[in-house]
């Protein structure tokens, strides 16, 4: 099934604005970290660790959300989802010990925003969008959570300083809501029991797995994504306290990732443009080697305004680029029709990554009271990263299905 230039578009928007409202969610709840530890003392290693916990299980119930929605459809899955981060998050502020937190922060908002994040989404708007615009399409929807970054980052920070942390919580869980009618209105006419017409790949879901696991190409995507996942979780979780450790006031880490959000808007679809002319492993290998050059230079400068600012323009231009070529190798390699589980098992990768990311950056500021020997860890994954996707064999083809 496909639709329409205009109406492809108006798709990929819609799914970008469940992308948005996920993904913002989940990068504004580090603003609260300070607040969080300030009213229950329950020890930033602590909170770290629940951020760290978020970050594994967002990857985990990717591929569960994705295998569910290739069986049963993506309706079920996706509304269950938008409901589940929004009504989490709204009640952080009930969390008055460890065990809660992270239940709240490391399981039930992780795993909500897992539902309605990029694999799941782009599988199931990929059915309305012929195969010539999906990249494209995959760019816009990947701007869609950029984009929500860049507005409710900054919106919450806004609140926590007019009303407060707990009712600025509530009102970024509340905003969660607006997914709802989006995930409705994506997923219309949707046959939850699959019987419209299939693509070609395997013949079942363990086969496809099965087949994927002994793919070369396939594990060196995944190795590459986990350095993707280590840094963003880092830079995501600890850029606030870095901004603190510099004696900068907190409206920088606010601001700082709010550029993020907005430059990953043009790498976004300036990615899903020039993957359909360049070769996607080599547009991965130049990204994560030009992030690796952006963190020495940032580690290298003085730590002012300015410098956050343009670390976060530069690093906001290939900060979620990789999810486009990344998604097109996926199908590439193994097909559209178990596209949804296949990446979620990367994504599973890349947020093993971002646990490692969020919770080493906690345990490293308590042990050396900086941040010193993450930043070096990050450039020589990113150049690992960089190395392991040339050999990724990407000329492979796979036959569509006969009419």
């Amino acid at each position: 099934m496909s639709t329409g230039s205009r109406g492809y578009v108006a798709v990929a928007l819609a799914a970008g604005a469940v992308f948005a409202l996920g993904l913002g969610i989940r990068n504004a709840q580090p603003l609260f970290i300070g607040p969080i530890n300030s009213h229950t003392a329950i020890g930033y290693a602590t909170i770290s660790l629940a951020f760290a916990v978020g970050q594994l299980v967002w990857g985990i119930s990717q591929p569960i959300a994705g295998a569910l929605a290739d069986r049963y459809g993506p309706r079920g899955v996706m509304l269950g989802g938008a409901l589940l981060i929004a009504l989490s998050t709204a009640a952080i502020p009930l969390a008055t010990g460890a065990p809660m937190l992270i239940l709240l922060i490391g399981v039930l908002a992780a795993s909500g925003a897992g539902a309605i994040g990029p694999s799941l989404l782009m599988s199931a708007s990929n059915r309305w969008i012929p195969e010539a615009k999906r990249a494209m399409a995959s760019g816009i929807i990947n701007a869609g959570g950029s984009f929500g970054q860049f507005t409710l980052i900054p919106l919450a920070q806004l609140v926590i300083g007019l009303a407060g942390w707990q009712p600025a919580m509530v009102a970024l869980g509340a905003t969660g809501l607006i997914a709802v009618p989006l995930v409705l209105w994506l997923t219309r006419g949707y046959d939850d029991h699959a019987t419209h017409v299939q693509p070609a790949g395997a013949a079942s879901l363990r086969q496809a797995v099965a087949e994927a696991s002994r793919d070369r190409s396939y594990l060196l995507l995944n190795l590459g994504f986990f350095t993707c996942g280590f840094h963003v979780a880092f830079i995501a979780t600890h850029l606030p306290g870095v901004v603190a450790s510099c004696e900068l006031p907190p409206s920088v880490s606010a601001w700082s990732l709010a550029i993020i959000g907005l430059f990953n808007i043009g790498g976004s679809l300036w990615i899903g443009r020039a993957i359909q002319v360049w070769r996607m492993k080599l547009a991965l290998a130049g990204i994560y080697a030009a992030r690796g050059a952006l963190i020495v230079v940032f580690y290298y400068s003085p730590k002012v305004e300015l410098t956050f600012f343009l670390f976060a323009a530069g690093i906001g231009f290939t900060y979620l680029s990789t999810v486009p070529p990344t998604v097109g190798l996926v199908a590439k390699l193994h097909g559209p029709k178990y596209l949804a589980t296949l990446f979620g098992i990367v994504m599973l990768s890349h947020q093993v990554g971002g646990f490692l990311g969020a919770w080493l950056g906690g345990k490293a500021f308590e042990a050396t009271g900086g941040y010193d020997w993450m930043w070096w860890a990050d450039v020589a994954l990113c150049l690992m990263a960089a190395a392991v996707h040339l050999p990724i064999r990407e000329a492979r083809a796979v036959l569509a299905s006969p009419a």
